[in-house]
């Protein structure tokens, strides 16, 4: 087995043409972790990755891989193993001959490469596919044989871009998991571009959601998607997206308040990661849809003003079924806003129904940069 190295980005600059992809980007992927980059397309994931594979030039910034400097080192020299989502396997070779193909290349002898070939596909089930061709496989199969290519070169860090995109659901909810069961047996450093946040939630250790080559937030999923940075990674992430409400944070005392013309929220219980000056200042609430709580009418009775406790009332523009759960949709003033409701709550479109927000769960963004308040 490789070493498990750490990989450290510092001053990250790409520029391909006029065109600057990455502009001083900072990483540190520590050793074992599986970090997810994930972001919309061209958002910089990709030739991030490239760039700590040595397949682009770096214009400025250093990348040190296992603690050493490898910003110019031939890709060969780097100790990683790259997967892509093209499996790009030698259509002639055998699933066998695929694995060994690099190894017997370098010379490495042959009780090794048995060995190696041996553990890759014990892992990966390929067994019984050994003396098969490519041609011969399903998209999954030919997929595995490139991650058990990556695997038999025992790598320091493993790259893996994209690899489960050309595959169809159900494909790619197995591999995921094998994927997820493969990291905890290498317990090699991963790195892993995306654009499927599902995937990039059920995989991390911790996860760098990127747009236009920043890195926007880097934590654990269950910390971004808690508490998101910024109003792009409140909205990326999600689905339905966190729903947003515009008002304005006013002080009274001791006390924070969220309002807009029709709502009235208490708030003092935020933690604020920094704090308006102002008294009074535009704010955006965002709330996740499975913390927006349906009631029936009757919640509504002995409710003078149809929103004590946080409480208030919308219309049932659309009910979306989704096996163990329905996402229903309701318009609130000219917002839709959307709830995950696990009850089953006997609603129909076109009903006014009471709802409450969760309010342990609220996140507040500054209206003018999006900057979590």
């Amino acid at each position: 087995m490789g070493n498990v190295a750490n990989v450290s980005i510092r001053n990250l600059k790409i520029q391909l043409g006029a065109n600057t992809v990455i502009d001083t980007l900072d990483l540190d992927v520590q050793a074992g972790e599986f970090v997810v980059l994930l972001g919309p397309s061209g958002c910089g994931k990709s030739t991030l990755l490239h760039s700590i594979a040595g397949l682009i030039d770096v214009t400025d910034g250093s990348i040190e891989i296992g603690g050493e400097d490898m910003t110019w080192a031939d890709p060969k020299d780097r100790g990683i193993a790259l997967v892509f989502q093209s499996y790009a396997l030698y259509p002639t070779m055998s699933v066998e001959r695929n694995l060994s193909f690099a190894l017997r290349i370098n010379g490495t002898p042959k009780a090794e490469i048995e060995r190696r070939v041996n553990r890759a596909s014990e892992m990966l089930q390929l067994g019984p596919l050994l003396r098969r061709k490519p041609a011969q496989l399903s998209g999954g199969q030919r997929q595995r044989v490139a991650i058990g290519r990556a695997i038999v070169r025992e790598a320091d860090v493993f790259l893996f871009d994209e690899p489960l995109s050309n595959l169809d659901a159900k494909l790619r909810t197995e591999l995921r998991r094998e994927l997820k069961q493969l990291h905890q047996r290498l317990g090699a450093t991963m790195i892993y571009v995306t654009h499927d946040q599902v995937e990039a939630m059920t995989l991390a250790t911790r996860m760098a959601v990127m747009r236009g080559g920043v890195i926007q937030q880097f934590g654990t999923p269950a910390d971004v998607y808690a508490r998101p940075d910024n109003l792009f990674v409140a909205t990326f992430l999600g689905s339905p997206a966190m729903n947003l409400l515009q008002g304005r944070l006013q002080r009274d005392g001791e006390r924070v308040r969220f309002s807009t013309p029709q709502l009235d929220l208490d708030v003092s219980a935020y933690r604020f990661v920094r704090e308006p000056t102002a008294a009074d200042v535009p704010c955006v609430l965002g709330v996740r849809a499975e913390d927006v709580h349906i009631g029936s009418r009757d919640a509504m009775n002995g409710n003078a003003n149809g929103h004590a406790n946080g409480h208030t009332q919308g219309t049932v523009t659309l009910v979306e079924p989704m096996g163990n759960h329905r996402v229903v949709w309701l318009d609130y003033h000219g917002v839709q806003i959307a709830s995950i409701d696990q009850d089953k709550t006997p609603v129909a479109e076109g009903d006014t129904v009471a709802f409450s927000l969760g309010d342990a769960h609220i996140s507040l963004f500054d209206e003018g940069s999006g900057a979590r308040l």
